[in-house]
């Protein structure tokens, strides 16, 4: 209920907007306005998302916890996605996005009310032996046949 209302707000600010800054100004200033923002935005991003990623890219290469870096990732590509969107209300919040220590503030507050879950890849041996019901000290073995064919007779065969 909460994204309709959202979605039914937002555009409605945006429409107010648009008509009292439009009767201040005029026409072609606030469409004006509403290019620069765009533009200014997109620069903006796109200098702050090649930061970040390259960020990213070094904490997997240093096994850092990403959850941070990820999120200011995905927060500057929705400033990204709110300062190409026409309005001043996206756009005042599109730019709030793009400061860092709004980005902060956003991440301390979603990561408070989700649970945020850690993976880590490759087997925990623990977790793997309590999972299979194994003992960890003790090997397993597994027993076998097998017999090598030649591949060109294999081949053969299947025409």
């Amino acid at each position: 209920m909460w994204l309709f209302c959202l979605f039914v707000a937002i555009p409605i600010i945006e429409i107010a907007f648009f008509v009292q800054i439009g009767g201040w100004l005029g026409l072609f200033p606030t469409l004006l306005i509403v290019i620069i923002t765009a533009a200014l935005g997109a620069i903006l991003v796109r200098s702050q998302a090649i930061a970040t990623f390259g960020n990213i890219k070094n904490g997997f290469l240093t096994v850092d916890n990403p959850d941070k870096t990820l999120a200011d990732g995905v927060m500057i590509l929705f400033a990204g996605a709110l300062l190409l969107t026409p309005g001043f209300f996206t756009d005042a919040f599109g730019f709030l996005l793009l400061t860092p220590w709004f980005r902060a503030q956003t991440f301390k507050f979603i990561k408070n009310k989700v649970g945020f879950q850690r993976s880590v890849m490759g087997t925990n041996s623990y977790s793997s032996h309590r999972r299979y019901g194994r003992n960890p000290n003790k090997s397993v073995i597994i027993e076998g046949e097998y017999k090598e064919e030649d591949s060109r007779k294999s081949r053969q065969k299947d025409e």
